[in-house]
């Protein structure tokens, strides 16, 4: 699943290379991605020339002269710019534009394309709810967000309404380089804690953000991301050292979702 890095990857690529491209057709062959019907979705946004392109959490939000297009990849997906001579294999979405260059939307799982008339961004709920993007986040807002809460710490930050674009790929590494148990609560924090995890969101994600994102994730041009599997510290190693103590890496069940601790660096009391 595509988290921040990723998100905000294939943002800074679209808004290189597609703003002021118009569309000129639009394709769709999954319906069921819509939120208005595909006469409609195509209608609207047929003859729309790209403003520019940003992201919240996990949603893309192309800003074009006739509204807004957002789209969420979901558990995963590719968004590429081709050709009709260089089309990929499988796309749901394909967004031809008036200099022959198309842009092919393909979701592995589930994933979302909504349109938005200009002026309404605020009543799309699926965006609305969101909260900050997690690297936007200042030290004061995160020890706010963490005391006005009661809740087991893993939790809070996958919690899109409250921090957007965390996952649980990177949480486990977040986690790790704050010293923090998954299951602490977030209100028990103390004022160093608070400033460790602040710093590990940052220092968890930025890498890979520089990289474009994680190797299990392609670009715009179908390009894997540079972030690889070797630079997780703790995360998916289960059983491996720690590579702060030596101890052997544990996998917990945590919730719904498992999580990656080393015992020894991240107690639980």
């Amino acid at each position: 699943m595509p988290e921040l890095p990723e998100i905000a990857s294939r943002a800074r690529e679209m808004k290189a290379e597609l703003v002021g491209k118009t569309i000129r057709a639009v394709e769709v062959l999954q319906p069921k991605c819509l939120n208005v019907p595909p006469e409609q979705f195509a209608a609207a946004l047929t003859g729309a020339r790209l403003l520019d392109v940003t992201f919240r959490g996990k949603w893309l939000f192309v800003e074009t002269t006739l509204g807004w297009l957002l789209l969420s990849l979901g558990m995963g997906g590719e968004i590429l710019l081709v050709t009709r001579e260089t089309l990929p294999a499988k796309y749901r979405l394909m967004f031809d534009f008036e200099d022959a260059s198309c842009l092919a939307v393909n979701f592995w799982w589930f994933g979302y394309a909504h349109y938005v008339p200009a002026g309404q961004l605020e009543s799309h709920t699926m965006s609305a709810r969101l909260g900050p993007n997690a690297l936007d986040l200042t030290l004061e807002e995160l020890g706010a967000l963490l005391t006005r809460q009661r809740k087991r710490l893993k939790s809070l930050l996958l919690d899109q309404g409250q921090i957007a674009g965390i996952g649980n790929f990177y949480i486990h590494d977040i986690l790790f380089r704050a010293r923090l148990h998954p299951q602490r609560l977030s209100n028990s924090l103390s004022e160093e804690e608070v400033g460790a995890l602040w710093r590990a969101i940052h220092d968890g994600l930025q890498p890979s953000l520089d990289k474009g994102g994680a190797w299990y994730e392609r670009d715009l041009h179908g390009q894997t991301g540079g972030f690889l599997r070797a630079e997780l510290l703790i995360g998916y190693t289960e059983g491996q050292p720690c590579p702060v103590c030596g101890a052997p890496i544990e996998k917990l069940k945590t919730g719904g979702t498992s999580s990656f601790i080393c015992p020894h660096c991240q107690p639980e009391g």
